[in-house]
């Protein structure tokens, strides 16, 4: 059965009706499992499940000393390119956006890339947005050989690709993916998703598993939480995470937890996730999935993020900027959304320090 299969087949289940009927004594009884089953997980989500929160949290905690140790590991994005042939009704890229479109020259790469090495980091989150014509892979291949002079591990948060051409890119370099699928509920994916090759909700939804047999060593996954409802987006993202866990053992699976920032365009959120919405979300990620990375990026405030640390967070940006050259140029584009969290490299690293954790800014080195 492929995840997309599964999608079709949780259509057929009414998660609203059974989050009214869990109970009191069906969160404790799944709380107290040393492995949690998918209507464990379902339990946690639900309404009653807020209640319990300080239990989770003590148990998140616990999982996720074990599983990873006191460490917190560190990255930056680096925007390549703006331009972007999608009308996604919530994103600062839709084509339809009037602002200053950039791409990067190869040598504004290396400048970019000088400036970012020079914080430490060796962790590289590389996003362009959705245009084949201004960032294809032959410019991406040439960018990747750029980069690893730089930094030990490449992430792409780029368009859905063919697996032959993630295997190109691992040639070149680049060890690890981060794919978002927006929101797993179909028709509000497509209500969102107006025009453009973004469109096609399954060849996005089978990018992570393209991805992993093209040879990637680490698969990020999640949904912006806002487009839909964000209880039915987070269950469908912890089914994604273990079903890649089942069929990609040897690849780590991370989940990210992004919620829509304000940006050009005036699309709103039709489900609020609020900070105890999110912190709910994040605990039954660990406890359902004691081996998945946690990302928290710099879409949250400094102070929450720094309240995360101990919930079960494995991963952070810092130093972010959301434009095109945002690290180096003086004629930066415009970015794709606001970020909330402004610290330097050097501050977010002193906040991981003043929590008892240790901030890792290389991890894995490319043979």
């Amino acid at each position: 059965m492929t995840f997309f299969d599964k999608v079709l087949e949780h259509e057929q289940f009414d998660l609203q009706q059974f989050w009214s009927t869990v109970t009191d004594e069906m969160v404790i009884k799944s709380l107290n499992k040393q492995s949690l089953s998918d209507k464990d997980f379902l339990i946690l989500l639900a309404p009653k499940g807020a209640g319990y929160l300080e239990n989770m949290a003590q148990k998140a905690h616990k999982l996720t000393i074990q599983n990873f140790g006191k460490v917190i590991f560190l990255y930056t994005p680096m925007y390549l390119s703006n331009y972007c042939v999608n009308r996604c009704a919530y994103c600062g890229f839709n084509v339809e956006n009037k602002f200053l479109r950039k791409t990067l020259t190869l040598e504004e790469v290396e400048m970019e890339a000088q400036v970012i090495s020079e914080t430490g980091l060796k962790h590289i989150l590389v996003l362009t947005g959705e245009s084949r014509t201004h960032a294809n892979l032959q410019y991406l291949l040439e960018c990747g050989q750029i980069l690893k002079k730089y930094f030990t591990s490449i992430t792409i948060e780029i368009y859905p690709m063919e697996t032959e051409e993630y295997k190109e890119l691992v040639k070149a370099g680049v060890d690890s993916i981060t794919i978002y699928q927006e929101t797993y509920n179909r028709t509000r994916y497509d209500a969102v998703h107006l025009s453009g090759p973004k469109k096609d909700y399954g060849f996005r939804l089978e990018a992570a598993e393209r991805a992993g047999n093209a040879g990637m060593r680490s698969i990020n996954i999640g949904a912006l939480l806002g487009l839909s409802d964000w209880r039915a987006d987070a269950f469908l993202t912890g089914l994604h995470a273990k079903y890649l866990q089942d069929n990609f053992p040897g690849v780590e699976i991370g989940i990210s937890l992004p919620r829509l920032r304000p940006h050009k365009g005036s699309f709103q959120p039709v489900s609020i996730s609020e900070d105890r919405d999110l912190v709910q979300t994040m605990l039954a990620f660990r406890l359902f999935l004691p081996r998945v990375g946690i990302t928290i990026s710099t879409r949250e405030s400094a102070q929450f993020r720094d309240n995360l640390m101990k919930l079960g967070v494995t991963k952070m940006s810092a130093g972010s900027s959301t434009e095109v050259g945002g690290h180096s140029q003086d004629n930066k584009s415009d970015g794709q959304f606001e970020i909330s969290d402004n610290r330097s490299v050097a501050e977010v690293r002193a906040a991981i320090l003043n929590k008892g954790y240790q901030p890792v800014l290389k991890d894995w080195q490319y043979l």
